[in-house]
């Protein structure tokens, strides 16, 4: 999680620079289209076809739902705000993943961990400030982004006890590609230079492998353990930020990060794999 963590991170800050440029949709379908040019040669030299199939295909219908929502509502996001304001905000979906695993699996959430959730929902609406000065409607986008990121992931834990980690990740991205292209077609086609079309393809890569270690991790761990681990992307964000945009998050942004890192690391403090040897 902590490698996807990175990975996601340059793949933002790729999808951000293009954005400037190109249409969201349009740099959604291109991207999500450069992550098939390497998943599909996966399946077919390495895992074969078979691991393709789908045995839950509610399930799997309903987690490609999420993440297309979710990958809209982010890079819209970073099209819009500072890359590290969204990645704090957006890093609030393992709090989600904790408040609805107790409902949709088998894990056990304690009264600790709950006051933790709770302390990390006062960490996002320290970076927000709703009737703030600074406030805009549009820092509620990362905000959905994140809900819509907590329910993937769970839904992720139960598929990933039936479909392989390869099968979600190719459906997922098939069905992003669909919407990103239908609503780019609508919209209008723009030529892109060569040096975006690198830059796709780089971000298809990076989007492709961190996704696919997500998977891996919530296959291997307790989701609400495994999840908190992605903070370790503010760090990169806040660079990239600051040495590409000149972007530094205010006080605000970064106090509200704080809690919400401490109140990860006391979910995971919390979690009961966490008191297993070597859990």
């Amino acid at each position: 999680m902590i490698v996807a963590a990175l990975l996601l991170t340059l793949n933002d800050a790729t999808s951000k620079w293009l954005t400037e440029t190109y249409p969201v949709w349009q740099v959604l379908a291109l991207r999500q289209s450069c992550s098939l040019l390497l998943i599909i040669p996966y399946i077919h030299f390495v895992a074969g076809w078979g691991r393709v199939k789908v045995t839950n295909r509610a399930g799997m219908i309903l987690r490609s739902a999420f993440f297309v929502a979710t990958t809209a509502t982010i890079v819209v996001s970073f099209w819009l705000l500072p890359l590290a304001l969204v990645t704090a905000i957006a890093f609030s979906s393992p709090l989600f993943v904790v408040a609805f695993s107790h409902l949709f699996t088998q894990e056990t959430v304690g009264l600790r961990r709950w006051l933790a959730v709770l302390a990390g929902f006062a960490g996002v609406l320290l970076i927000v400030r709703p009737g703030g000065a600074g406030f805009e409607l549009v820092l509620i986008l990362p905000v959905l982004a994140a809900l819509f990121a907590g329910c993937r992931d769970i839904i992720t834990r139960g598929l990933s006890r039936t479909e392989a980690s390869i099968s979600i990740l190719l459906w997922g991205n098939l069905a992003v590609v669909c919407v990103a292209l239908t609503v780019t077609l609508l919209q209008g086609w723009e030529s892109i230079t060569g040096t975006a079309a690198l830059l796709l393809f780089l971000n298809g890569a990076l989007n492709a492998a961190a996704h696919f270690l997500i998977i891996e991790a919530l296959r291997l761990g307790e989701a609400s353990l495994v999840s908190p681990f992605r903070y370790s992307g503010l760090i990169w964000a806040t660079i990239l930020g600051l040495v590409i945009w000149g972007d530094f998050p205010n006080s605000w942004t970064l106090a509200g990060a704080l809690i919400l890192v401490a109140s990860g690391v006391y979910i995971i403090e919390r979690s009961p794999q966490a008191a297993k040897p070597g859990g």
